[in-house]
């Protein structure tokens, strides 16, 4: 069990109801795209010290879910994730945001021309001396016409590097057992995205957890090693091509799909 979800089982239940004074929800339109789909955001504002967390939190944070439970219209809908902040608090890392951050989401309509309305809930944790869960409802009726945002334009420009925008040349990955799993050598050839580095694994399946990485660069190659573990702790067969990796520099971050074998 992950730390943090230790942590909220341990809270009283009154905890979640003084999240409405450290976390502020706002729905934002986007407007149309010219692939036929629609943009909007969630604009999650945080109180001075506190932070959330990024779809990959680390060991000591939770990942951001949304309930659509109401929701009508809605074809697909996808969200992306601007790029998060370390964090190292107590010997822990976790990966997340401060202050303000805007999730932009695309949607395609089930029914063109139709209204599209967001309803649901986001369950996110926050942080800051303490744990706590949030629970935040909304119920948005997207602006079909409205014109484009410049907060989530920017949002989406901060999103990491693809691999080809980020000179990375090779993406290798060599497996072998280990006491509890997988253990993961990543060699990336890629140019330095600025001390320090830090490399988020996302093993590709919701059972697979990935430990924190260790890192070590020589030249144009970062090399990456962790652990993977299978919720269930039984043996588990690993798709190369499902891992992410983000980089995270000081200079830029990068995000990388898929590995060959090394």
């Amino acid at each position: 069990m992950k730390l943090f979800t230790l942590l909220l089982a341990l809270l009283p239940f009154g905890a979640v109801a003084q999240t409405s004074d450290v976390i502020r929800l706002e729905m934002l339109d986007g407007g149309a795209t010219k692939r036929g789909t629609y943009l909007a955001a969630f604009r999650l504002t945080l109180a001075p010290g506190w932070k959330t967390y990024w779809r990959a939190p680390g060991d000591a944070g939770i990942p951001p879910q949304v309930e659509w439970r109401g929701a009508g219209n809605i074809g697909t809908v996808s969200m992306a994730w601007p790029t998060p902040h370390v964090f190292e608090q107590s010997g822990l890392r976790s990966i997340g945001y401060k202050d303000q951050v805007v999730l932009p989401v695309e949607i395609t309509p089930g029914q063109a021309g139709r209204d599209i309305r967001l309803r649901g809930t986001l369950e996110l944790g926050v942080c800051s001396d303490i744990c706590v869960p949030a629970s935040l409802p909304f119920d948005h009726t997207v602006a079909l016409n409205a014109s484009r945002n410049p907060a989530i334009a920017a949002a989406l420009a901060s999103q990491p590097l693809s691999a080809a925008e980020a000179g990375v040349t090779g993406a290798r990955c060599r497996l072998a057992p280990s006491r509890d799993g997988l253990r993961l050598t990543a060699t990336l050839d890629m140019p330095s995205t600025g001390t320090p580095e830090t490399v988020i694994v996302e093993p590709g399946a919701p059972s697979l957890w990935a430990s924190e990485v260790r890192t070590n660069r020589k030249g144009g190659t970062l090399v990456a090693e962790a652990e993977l573990i299978g919720a269930d702790g039984k043996p588990f067969a690993l798709d190369r091509s499902a891992l992410r990796f983000t980089v995270l520099g000081s200079r830029r971050a990068v995000d990388i799909r898929g590995c060959d074998a090394d």
